[in-house]
């Protein structure tokens, strides 16, 4: 069927795909190719012209807080012109948060076009860059202790708040329905994150019991011994997941797949996804090395500690997107995002950044301090009793 096609046809055809408002692309693309070739070139280049502002507004103004957004160049202006490390840290906090927010959002949407298990996976890896390129700035800046308050900080926003956000807004919206949610994947990730609280434990335990052969080294050597433990036992964990014993979990997507809502369907293609994603990371990239420059003259000018920046407003800002998630009413993807960002903080990226550290030169280890590594211990412990009760109801 060549060029010779009348207007009339093809107008009809435009309407057709055009009026029906809740047909998906896939559907679209499957009526484009039943048409002859003039209509099938003509009318995609006219879908594509009218889907291109509209995926533009889902993605950027879709949500209120991307009105946040002008607070990143701002940040970056301040940062050249003035060099008020004050505001500077303030808007880059401001500037970074819709990023982080967003950058979620598009890794919910590429984990709505897998299967739940491998959706829910690509939910926690892609959601943690944000905190591993904040880390991995604040590492070769020679800033460890940043880096081990904030992701400690991290562990902590999603084991305790978003977590208990999630219980206390389901019991109060929910109270009358049963919440159910998947107990295999809660358990093998509490276990997970009992297994990283020893491995960051013993380095502590080690420091402040004076029982070193060589003070100082003995320790670092334990720690990145200790990380290379962990990242092997987590590389070992997703390879029993998605490869070996992968059909034990098929019946957990089945179960899933029941759980989830039924709007729950992506609103962009995987192209897109991806495209936004590699421009949030690059911004976020930017953003941060303006922020962490910012830190240590910010906590001087606002007479705010570096450890309530590190511990408080850093997580807070890198996990915006599981805080506003937790508000969703989804007990069960809710307690799977934070177990899960919790267990691939404590199991891979604390460990990566030692690795790393060890690769550049910088002595970043697993020793926490002894306050620090208490609270993780106490939380763990309190995330561990209270499913372990769930899980005999």
């Amino acid at each position: 069927m060549g060029g010779s096609i009348d207007e009339k046809t093809i107008l009809e055809a435009h309407e057709e795909l055009t009026c029906s408002s809740a047909a998906t692309d896939d559907v679209e693309a499957l009526h484009l190719q039943s048409l002859p070739d003039v209509a099938y070139s003509w009318i995609s280049k006219n879908i594509w012209r009218r889907r291109t502002p509209r995926r533009f507004y889902i993605v950027l103004f879709n949500a209120k807080i991307t009105m946040l957004l002008p607070f990143g160049p701002l940040a970056i202006w301040l940062h050249i012109f003035t060099q008020n490390q004050g505001w500077v840290l303030v808007f880059s906090l401001l500037g970074m948060a819709p990023l982080t927010e967003r950058l979620g959002y598009v890794t919910r949407q590429l984990s709505l076009h897998t299967k739940p298990t491998v959706g829910r996976h690509i939910n926690v890896t892609f959601v943690t860059v944000s905190d591993i390129i904040t880390s991995l700035f604040a590492l070769s800046k020679g800033m460890t202790r940043v880096v081990q308050i904030s992701l400690l900080g991290s562990i902590l926003l999603n084991m305790l708040l978003v977590i208990g956000w999630a219980f206390f807004t389901g019991g109060i919206i929910h109270g009358k329905k049963v919440q159910v949610f998947n107990k295999q994947h809660a358990q093998v990730n509490v276990r997970l994150l009992l297994m990283a609280l020893m491995g960051i434990m013993l380095p502590t335990v080690l420091h402040f019991t004076h029982s070193e052969v060589h003070f100082g080294k003995s320790e670092l050597s334990r720690s990145r011994f200790s990380s290379c433990v962990m990242l092997v036992a987590y590389a070992s964990f997703l390879f029993f997941k998605f490869i070996s014993h992968r059909h034990l979990y098929r019946l957990t997507d089945e179960d899933e797949e029941g759980v989830q809502d039924k709007d729950s369907s992506p609103e962009i293609t995987v192209n897109v996804a991806l495209g936004w994603f590699c421009f949030f990371v690059l911004w976020v990239s930017i953003l941060s090395s303006y922020l962490l420059d910012a830190i240590e003259g910010a906590s001087a000018s606002l007479n705010i500690p570096v450890a309530f920046i590190s511990a408080i407003l850093l997580p807070v800002v890198g996990n915006i997107w599981s805080i506003m998630f937790s508000m969703s009413e989804k007990l069960d993807l809710t307690l799977g995002v934070a177990i899960g960002l919790s267990t691939q903080t404590a199991m891979f990226t604390i460990p990566f950044c030692v690795v790393v550290g060890w690769i550049i030169g910088k002595p970043m280890d697993l020793n926490f301090e002894l306050f620090e590594t208490a609270i993780l211990a106490m939380a763990v412990l309190v995330v561990v009793f209270i499913l372990q009760a769930m899980f005999s109801c």
